[in-house]
């Protein structure tokens, strides 16, 4: 018979979860994907069981049931008599998918940022030499740099950060797009065939996002981001806009949000923490070193958000959060603890200290602004003072 304990929650859980956690792994929104158990994945039992018998003869170690689940979807869409089109599309799409996440996964444990820009920006403009430099200052901070590998600010930024330290997401185009002199031939360059693919996997892999001067593509790929952020549809993560000196190319763009969009309503005013514009590289770098100081990641656990801390934090500073952010608790408190059963699949973090607390899942804005306060918050010493 199996025993039970309680979290750091109070609530009661059967041990059967510690020592068998499900199959789960985070997800680019900072959720959990889980593993489907009990499911019928085409209806019909005998299907269902030689779906099984097949994944596991083909050796699945990790997620065997939702590849059963892939399967028994793609068998579906044959019954369901889907388009050639559509099969066309699905069946490239998944390619795609899983040729980047091969690539992806040997630097998983490395932070990465993706930096945006025009492919027609020239060499001898002033964006295309800040990009160039703050992609290096980035990879001297510790970062890989991933861009759509094309050239203009793309280029710049690959030269920055030189071809062992860079990802390159081409796009197959028509016309402009080819891959840059620094990337190209690098296995870490991926090509697709679709742009929402491209796209899932700039945000999929990266921690952080840098934006300079750009065209409807740049303003796309930035204001997706931020809206994916905004509706908790994406991890949070820190968003600089650089433009260079004497340029008003974000400013603008930040004026118009304030004039246009925050008076009308249609944006919060906690949204417009979602990004920083600034003129100054070095601002632009600690902008997103400061959001990882203290800030490790989070994840959701159930109705739980846990944040893992680098440094546990003074009492003190946990009871101003308390009183500063009441209106992202759904219930309860701010409380430090340790690690939920449910992270039991990341053993690399589980020793870090935990900010939990039950999340009204709403304004992700305030959650950024949590994650900064977090940040400037005393921390405990080693032997428990204050830091």
């Amino acid at each position: 018979m199996c025993s039970f304990f309680r979290d750091f929650s109070g609530s009661i859980f059967d041990d059967r979860a510690v020592h068998e956690p499900p199959n789960n792994t985070p997800d680019f929104t900072g959720d959990v994907a889980p593993s489907t158990t009990s499911v019928s994945f085409t209806g019909n039992p005998e299907f269902d069981n030689r779906i099984h018998e097949l994944v596991k003869d083909w050796g699945c170690p990790k997620g065997a049931a939702l590849i059963e689940e892939m399967i028994g979807t793609v068998l579906k869409m044959g019954r369901d008599k889907t388009g050639e089109g559509d099969l066309k599309l699905f069946t490239r799409s998944l390619k795609e998918l899983r040729y980047a996440a091969r690539v992806f996964e040997p630097y998983s444990k490395r932070r990465k940022i993706a930096i945006f820009g025009s492919a027609r920006t020239p060499s001898e403009d002033p964006a295309f030499q800040h990009a160039q430099l703050f992609a290096r200052k980035m990879r001297e901070a510790g970062f890989m740099i991933i861009t759509g590998g094309g050239d203009g600010i793309m280029g710049a930024a690959q030269q920055g950060a030189g071809r062992d330290e860079s990802f390159g997401l081409n796009i197959k185009l028509p016309f402009e797009q080819r891959a840059n002199p620094t990337i190209d031939g690098d296995p870490k360059l991926i090509n697709f065939n679709y742009f929402f693919t491209r796209k899932l996997n700039f945000v999929k892999e990266t921690h952080a996002l840098a934006l300079f001067p750009g065209g409807f593509g740049t303003l796309d790929e930035g204001f997706e981001c931020i809206t994916l952020m905004q509706t908790g549809k994406a991890r949070v993560m820190p968003i600089v806009m650089i433009d260079e000196p004497g340029s008003g190319y974000w400013s603008s763009m930040l004026e118009f949000a304030k004039e246009q969009l925050l008076k009308r309503g249609l944006i919060s005013g906690e949204d417009l923490s979602f990004f920083k514009a600034t003129h100054d590289i070095d601002e632009g770098v600690r902008e997103v070193l400061h959001f990882y100081k203290n800030f490790h990641s989070y994840r959701y656990a159930g109705h739980l958000m846990v944040i893992r801390l680098n440094h546990r934090l003074t009492k003190a500073a946990e009871e101003q959060l308390n009183d500063a952010f009441p209106d992202l608790l759904k219930e309860g408190r701010f409380e430090q603890g340790t690690a939920h059963w449910m992270e039991k699949n990341e053993p690399e973090l589980l020793h870090k200290p935990r900010l939990i607390f039950a999340v009204r899942r709403k304004n992700f804005g305030r959650l950024r602004q949590l994650i900064n306060a977090i940040n400037d918050s005393e921390v405990e010493k080693e032997d428990g003072k204050r830091a």
